[in-house]
């Protein structure tokens, strides 16, 4: 018969006052990691997603806009892609009025996202101030999301390396005015962006002069090089995405499509200045209306920031989206001057008189 086995003792185990203490400042020390770690995280990310500044937030009384994501096949990336797009306030019931608005595209730069404008820039909270205030008619913002696996974002919004991406901006523009209630027309349409977004937004322009009137570049840069999605580029593709380079033998279509223009940086930006002043003098000459600022900071958010009222204004009022009549300075009715207040080298809003 085998034995039987009775119930298995296992041995004591004496933990002395000591060893008790350790085991505790060991789980306290491991949660306080944790939740430190949860707070550096949150912390990184609400400073990666708002640059340093407060979460952007429509002002008491201001009627809040809304913005919404919206995805579409492009045919010049072969693949389903998105875009963010701003409502002003009472775009439905306008909307089922038949009412059209212009529409504001904003191109963002690597290896950044397209919500970095309503988050960082506070545009759409900027926009609906500008709205409620009547200093703007309202217009759409349009923000395609121009990602690329292989090159983190960076893809010059041109049609190189990356991918066909200038003519993906123009599958959002068809994608938008397919979807929206838009104007249809090139002088309902405004371009932008900062840095390589700046870049882009001012060759797609120039490109596209049927497509778009007005163009900003915020801390642009308009020289192509051998880098990134134009790397092994031949010599011709490089001249056909150098805006200074192509930009003289355009004066025949500005003439009869013109183009508004406002160019800025910073004083102290990555971008040389004699490069901003190159190609506003060849735009100039070849018959564009070009306003240049040079505004004190870098090429950071804190530059851009402070001057999205400015950019929204320009393009809202060359939109006809705002009243006033065409600013004046140094280069004749094109404007040309150097920039220095909030508003320099804006527009200038007509004083209507009442009648008594």
């Amino acid at each position: 018969m085998p034995r039987r086995l009775g119930p298995l003792r296992l041995p004591r185990i004496r933990c002395s006052r000591a060893v008790a203490r350790r085991w505790l400042l060991t789980a306290a020390a491991l949660a306080w990691l944790a939740v430190g770690g949860y707070g550096c995280f949150a912390y990184i990310d609400a400073y990666w997603t708002y640059r340093g500044f407060p979460p952007p937030r429509d002002p008491a009384g201001v009627p809040s806009g809304s913005l919404r994501r919206e995805s579409f096949f492009s045919p010049a990336l072969r693949a389903w892609r998105s875009y963010l797009v701003y409502l002003p306030p009472g775009y439905g019931a306008a909307a089922r009025r038949l009412v059209r608005f212009p529409a504001l595209y904003l191109l963002h730069p690597p290896p950044g996202r397209p919500d970095e404008y309503v988050q960082a820039g506070a545009a759409a909270v900027r926009l609906d101030e500008l709205i409620h205030r009547n200093t703007l008619r309202p217009f759409l913002l349009v923000l395609p999301f121009g990602s690329s696996r292989r090159f983190r974002n960076d893809t010059e919004w041109a049609n190189a390396g990356a991918g066909r991406y200038e003519n993906f901006v123009l599958d959002t523009v068809h994608a938008v005015d397919s979807r929206w209630s838009t104007r249809r027309e090139r002088a309902g349409r405004a371009i932008a962006g900062l840095s390589e977004g700046g870049y882009g937004a001012m060759n797609i322009a120039l490109h596209h002069l049927d497509t778009f009137s007005v163009a900003e570049s915020w801390s642009g840069y308009f020289d192509q090089t051998r880098s990134a999605a134009f790397a092994g580029a031949s010599d011709s593709l490089l001249r056909a995405n150098s805006p200074s380079a192509y930009v003289g033998g355009l004066a025949r279509a500005l003439r009869r499509m013109p183009l508004h223009a406002f160019v800025y940086q910073g004083n102290r930006d990555d971008v040389p200045l004699s490069a901003l002043q190159r190609f506003a003098g060849r735009l100039r000459r070849a018959g564009g209306h070009v306003w240049t600022a040079v505004w004190p900071g870098h090429h950071s958010w804190r530059l851009w920031h402070a001057h999205v009222p400015a950019m929204l204004s320009f393009a809202g009022h060359w939109l006809g989206g705002g009243s006033g009549r065409e600013p004046r300075g140094r280069g004749g009715r094109s404007g040309g001057r150097r920039a220095h207040g909030p508003r320099a080298g804006l527009p200038r809003r007509r004083r209507h008189r009442s009648k008594r």
